[in-house]
């Protein structure tokens, strides 16, 4: 009997299956990428330089002898992921430390906790003015990856509301992206998109802004369902509501004349970061180095010591290290595909099927192709470079508009990028707020089909109408 106690107490209990972390399924998603360079044949086309742009052209796709990818191949692409995604990594980093000196002074949260106080009560209009605020700067272009720096605003608000992180990041990057996701008047890719294809440029704009009243509409009433039923019972919170303890107290605080100055400071620094990345053609790099700048002014404003700045901005920094590398992670999977030389022969897979089809069908085949091309390549404008050149001239030959297919890229471009992994903003957004990607994924997924259902109704309307240049 004691010998069989004895093994009882010895003996293993059963773990309960854990969803893998966000590393782990990168990783996984990476070995895929390797296996997929050994499946699928190496081929590329041929491009041109037109305008400083690189850009491909139609049917010159042919096969390569591609480089057969060793094991030590898989560890170095996350090397060279990280070093491609440098400037993202190091905007997520600086973003971090200058909003915690921001946060740090009080300033920010006693400002936001103002303006709810205006609107006690009325927490539905807070929600649906910040969504619409973001989804405006998605759809013309005036905030992109530059999101992510102001997700941290949405997470003082959801926390002074006694919301979750989830909120946090679909009043900012969820908005955004719903936006973005018709982009009207975005130069990054309806822009570049229809000049590939040869449309005026802006062309369509009347009916895509219905759609994004639409499509902002519903994410708008799908958050407020969400953030209601949070604030009717917290325990339904997917990943719990933020806790108030006595750094949160500093919102009952007086808002002082320094925290005014402070905020106006901010505030007119962010207005100008939104006009450098537009008019002024500022990279990721100087989006980053400018954050440095607000942080260590925003610390001079608040009255801190010079070592309070400099180890609360490293601080800062801490909190997003993880958020960060996921970037270069996800970037890794991009790097095999392309030394491997199979992401051309990916996208020429993608388009050939299209030609059998009629033409709604195709439209819609246009918009599935480029969700699955955004897996790989989550860039609007790279992504307009690769495909439109495709796209226009197989859009002349199934009987589609290239206004449709215009469409058909957006959506499969903007969609997409608020569930993919390899998605770089999305997995930084997330990180800001410490929202793992699969609770994101369960949140999101339903309101992600409500977008597709709302794609694939515009688009049918589209080859309907004959939907041209205007």
């Amino acid at each position: 009997m004691k010998r069989s106690k004895e093994r009882e107490n010895f003996e293993p209990k059963q773990r309960k299956w854990e969803m893998p972390d966000t590393y782990v399924i990168l990783f996984l998603v990476l070995l895929l990428a390797v296996i997929a360079t050994y499946l699928i044949p190496s081929g590329s086309f041929e491009r041109e330089m037109v305008d400083e742009v690189e850009r491909v052209i139609p049917n010159t796709y042919s096969q390569t002898d591609g480089a057969a990818l060793g094991l030590m191949d898989i560890f170095r692409s996350i090397q060279t992921g990280m070093i491609e995604s440098a400037d993202i990594i190091f905007m997520v980093l600086f973003t971090g430390g200058a909003f915690e000196i921001i946060e740090r002074s009080g300033a920010l949260r006693g400002g936001i906790n103002r303006a709810i106080n205006l609107t006690r009560g009325r927490e539905f209009w807070m929600i649906a003015v910040v969504s619409t605020v973001f989804a405006l700067g998605g759809a013309v272009g005036a905030v992109a990856n530059a999101v992510i720096a102001f997700v941290v605003i949405g997470v003082i608000i959801a926390r002074t509301l006694k919301l979750d992180p989830i909120i946090a990041v679909a009043i900012t990057f969820g908005a955004n992206f719903a936006g973005f996701n018709v982009g009207f008047i975005n130069p990054y890719t309806v822009g570049i998109a229809q000049d590939i294809a040869g449309l005026p440029i802006f062309s369509g704009a009347v009916f895509r802004f219905i759609v994004f009243v639409i499509i902002l509409a519903t994410t708008i009433w799908y958050t407020w369902r969400y953030a209601k039923r949070i604030m009717e019972d917290p325990s339904k919170s997917l990943v719990g509501i933020y806790q108030t303890d006595e750094e949160d107290e500093k919102v009952d605080a007086s808002f002082t004349t320094r925290h005014k100055i402070l905020l106006s400071f901010v505030g007119l620094s962010l207005a100008f970061f939104v006009y450098a990345s537009t008019q002024l053609g500022w990279e990721i790099s100087d989006m980053a180095a400018f954050f440095i700048f607000i942080g260590l002014t925003a610390g001079v404003i608040a009255g801190m010591h010079y070592n309070t700045i400099a180890i609360t901005f490293l601080e800062g920094t801490k909190k997003l290290a993880y958020g960060a590398l996921v970037v270069g992670l996800a970037r890794a999977v991009i790097v095999v595909l392309e030394d491997g030389q199979v992401l051309d022969s990916i996208v020429y897979g993608l388009a050939v099927p299209l030609e059998s089809f009629p033409p709604v069908l195709a439209a819609i085949g246009m918009f599935v192709s480029n969700g699955l091309l955004n897996f790989l390549v989550n860039s609007g404008s790279g992504q307009a470079m690769i495909s439109i050149p495709m796209l226009a001239p197989l859009a002349d030959m199934v009987g589609v508009t290239r206004q449709v297919a215009v469409q058909a890229y957006q959506f499969g471009d903007g969609l997409t990028n608020s569930i993919f992994p390899t998605s770089g903003i999305l997995m930084a957004s997330l990180a800001v707020a410490n929202v793992s990607w699969a609770k994101w994924v369960k949140w999101m997924f339903p309101l992600f089909l409500i977008w597709v259902v709302i794609a694939v109704l515009t688009l049918s309307i589209g080859v309907m109408i004959n939907w041209g240049p205007f």
